[in-house]
């Protein structure tokens, strides 16, 4: 039998859609959420810390934290060809954190993004077939983007 499990963590990042009809083109911030889900068999290996689990919660945070929240929390996500955000950040010489991708940060490319951070992490310890089947991203409290495998 399969099970599911959800992990999330929450950044507050900057970014820009630089080609939107409406007010997203301008820079702003939000606080993201940016949640794995994994699927796979419970562990039934007696004895080790994973059993009765599919993951320890943990470390999926730890995972999250490192390759997720480390990169883009207080710091503004740009596209590589946002040439106009990249010449107004780039003016900013007190260390400013900026993150430059080659898509437009929207948040259906940063869920696709995430997948793609965190895919390689998610491994099998005890042949339980862990995998990442999706990654969430709440933009806002009623906008969400998810990227499935």
């Amino acid at each position: 039998m399969t099970t599911r499990i959800k992990r999330y963590i929450e950044t507050d990042t900057g970014h820009r859609v630089p080609n939107h009809k409406s007010k997203c083109r301008h820079m702003h911030g939000h606080r993201y959420r940016f949640e794995a889900e994994i699927e796979g068999d419970v562990v039934q290996k007696s004895g080790v810390s994973d059993e009765g689990m599919l993951m320890d919660f943990s470390d999926i945070s730890t995972i999250l934290t490192i390759h997720i929240h480390d990169i883009v929390d207080h710091a503004f996500v740009v596209y590589e060809h946002d040439e106009q955000a990249l010449r107004a950040l780039s003016a900013m010489d007190d260390g400013h954190r900026t993150v430059v991708v080659p898509f437009i940060p929207t948040a259906e490319n940063l869920a696709k993004w995430a997948f793609e951070q965190i895919q390689p992490h998610i491994v099998s310890t005890y042949g339980n077939r862990l995998r990442l089947v999706a990654m969430h991203v709440r933009e806002t409290p009623k906008s969400v983007a998810s990227w499935y495998a």
